[in-house]
């Protein structure tokens, strides 16, 4: 029997020790391939993270806020329903509920978390499917800050470079606060702010546990959950997420079961906030004049206006409340043929502008009745005959010229064809009482607002002057030369009649009416401030006179029934009213505030009979005036 050679090797005998290095150093340069392959696959997916401009984070869609006059928040503009606010700005009650929901080891990881990857992956084995997400916060917030693709291995893999990359540059609160001012809360309501005065009236900073908790609830299916949509939904998130957070210890028990006690008051009224004033829609416009387009687009501007919100209120009340008085009179619904108290004609309208006399500012705009039926803004582009409102300027540039004083007799007889140029000589103006009289003191014709008197100071006087004057003021392009133009038989706004109003108030200047005091960015940089223009138009003393006058039109003359509407405070101003009654007028001022006043239809018609500016808008104009909001304007005596 032959034995066995000597280096033959027994069945079951081990491997030699070079076979068993070798197979382990196989393994480790498989081992250190794999390293090295994920290695350059992280490598290319950083470098590519590095392309993008990590500083766009923070530059967020969000709506300007708009200040009135003292400073007190007033409006937001157009655009994505977002305020973006500080870290320190949100209740920590929302910001343990969000860690807590979202990303639990948040403060333990770099923007990837192993740990929660390996987590999910074993449940949705166990569940089967795609049944929990992995993300951290800071994947996240990468992913809705920059474009990375659509859902597949490409976009995870650069969403976590990305990741990554944030937790290298940025701290774990500016994170925080980035991610809170980014994400979408359904409803239409982007970022934290936005969110918590929208569900619950306040804001981020007052939140309570259960607040915190229910805003958190909603970030995973914002829509489904919001609390405007499904409240019960919203509840039962919130209880899941108070839930969450006694696990990590961030509450006690007793205070998870206090939070889930407590029920949500929601603050819907907050959730949009429209263009729901002339005001506002006012300054939009103006806005889009002063500020570049794109750096409106991007939102986050302040806007300090003129606006005093309280005079504003006032007005708006003031002009609802009186013109639904002239609608329910009866011999306005005889004139419109109405029965019935249920029938209604063709609303009437009114416009009102107030502006501020030491700086320009336009304190109140009403546009119309109902800004909600028709946002058509007739205090500044409807164009109306200004009738006798324009009569003031007649009179100062007579007494500029030396041509007559207040005492000087001026017949009230009825016009004839030699106190008339040529082609003019038919003209026949009435007075408003249908009588003619004789010799009476100039200022009467502006006291008492006679047409024939006024119609003779004007030709004495010269069109020519007075329509240059009145082109000086604003009320027209191109006044025509005829004796009509003393009645005010021109159209012109009652933006441009209000503006030359501010050269009698003033002294003989014609402000820049405005409505945007100062825009500033989100850094504080001023991107516009107002400069409160002053045009010397009017002679100084000749207005002084005219005022003088203009006093006694509201003690007794034309608008003497503004003591007996409430007025106690020095004003001066004059009553206007177009042929037919189909425009009503009232230009007034106090040493504060000048006030213009239209009612009349958009489609010009008689009003009613005996509808003049002392009917119809100067009770508008006196509720405002005596309005407390317009004491915030000095009221001291007139020039």
């Amino acid at each position: 029997m032959n034995k066995r050679s000597s280096n033959s090797s027994p069945r079951g005998k081990r491997r030699p020790p070079i076979q068993k290095r070798s197979f382990l150093i196989t393994l480790i340069k498989l081992g250190f391939a794999a390293l090295l392959f994920w290695m350059l696959i992280g490598l290319f997916y950083y470098l590519w993270a590095l392309t993008f401009d990590i500083s766009t984070i923070g530059q967020m869609p969000q709506r300007s806020a708009i200040y009135d006059r003292t400073g007190i928040f007033y409006s937001r503009t157009v655009g994505e329903n977002r305020v973006v606010v500080p870290y320190e700005k949100v209740s920590p009650n929302f910001v343990n509920a969000l860690i807590s929901r979202e990303d639990s080891r948040f403060y333990e990881h770099h923007g990837i978390d192993p740990l929660g990857i390996a987590r999910a992956a074993i449940r949705n084995l166990l569940l089967g499917g795609m049944k929990q997400g992995a993300s951290t916060i800071t994947q996240q917030l990468a992913r809705n800050s920059f474009p990375l693709g659509g859902k597949n291995f490409n976009r995870k893999f650069l969403e976590a470079a990305m990741a990554f990359r944030i937790e290298m540059e940025m701290s774990k609160e500016k994170i925080l606060e980035l991610y809170m001012n980014r994400i979408y809360f359904g409803s239409g309501l982007y970022g934290v702010e936005a969110a918590s005065q929208a569900y619950f009236g306040k804001p981020a900073s007052d939140m309570d546990l259960s607040e915190g908790a229910l805003l958190a609830g909603l970030i995973r299916s914002p829509n489904k959950f919001s609390p405007l949509n499904n409240i019960d939904a919203s509840l039962g998130q919130r209880n899941v997420v108070l839930g969450r957070m006694e696990e990590l210890g961030f509450i006690t028990h007793a205070q998870l079961e206090k939070a889930k006690s407590e029920p949500i008051t929601s603050g819907q009224q907050s959730l949009v906030n429209p263009l729901n004033s002339w005001a506002v829609d006012a300054i939009l416009h103006e806005l889009e004049q002063v500020v570049p387009l794109d750096r409106i687009d991007t939102g986050g501007l302040r806007i300090d206006t003129t606006i005093d919100a309280g005079l504003q209120q006032s007005a708006e009340i003031a002009m609802s409340k009186r013109l639904v008085e002239v609608e329910q009179r009866p011999d306005f619904r005889q004139q419109h043929r109405l029965a019935k108290e249920g029938e209604s004609a063709e609303p009437l309208q009114g416009a009102l502008l107030a502006i501020d006399n030491a700086s320009g500012g336009i304190t109140a705009i009403v546009g119309g009745r109902d800004f909600a039926k028709s946002k058509y803004n007739r205090a500044l582009v409807a164009m109306r005959q200004i009738g006798s409102s324009a009569k003031p300027f007649v009179y100062e540039e007579a007494f500029r010229r030396g041509v007559i004083r207040p005492e000087t007799p001026v017949s009230d007889a009825r016009l004839t064809p030699l106190d008339l140029p040529p082609r003019s000589s038919s003209y026949d103006p009435q007075n408003s009482d249908g009588t003619f009289g004789g010799d009476l003191p100039a200022k009467e014709g502006l006291v008492h607002s006679r047409n024939t008197m006024s119609v003779r100071v004007g030709m004495k006087t010269g069109l020519g002057d007075i329509a240059s004057t009145m082109e000086r003021l604003g009320l027209a392009e191109h006044v025509p030369h005829y004796p009509s133009i003393c009645l005010g038989s021109f159209e012109s706004t009652l933006r441009n009649l209000t503006t030359a109003y501010t050269a009698l108030a003033t002294g003989g200047k014609k402000l820049q009416p405005h409505l945007i005091e100062q825009v500033t960015d989100s850094e504080g940089t001023v991107l516009y401030r107002a400069t409160h223009g002053r045009i010397a138009v009017l002679d100084p003393a000749a207005t002084r006179t005219t005022t003088a006058i203009l006093t006694e039109v509201l003690t007794r003359g034309t608008a003497a029934k503004s003591a007996e509407l409430g007025l106690r405070k020095p004003a001066a101003g004059k009553t206007g009213t177009t042929d037919h009654f189909m425009d009503a007028w009232f230009l007034g001022y106090t040493q504060g505030l000048t006030c213009g006043v239209w009612v009349g239809f958009d489609r010009p018609k008689t009003i009613m009979r005996g509808g003049y500016g002392a009917e119809l808008a100067l009770p508008i104009w006196v509720d405002v005036m005596k309005s407390g909001a317009a004491d915030h304007f000095a009221a001291g005596p007139l020039l």
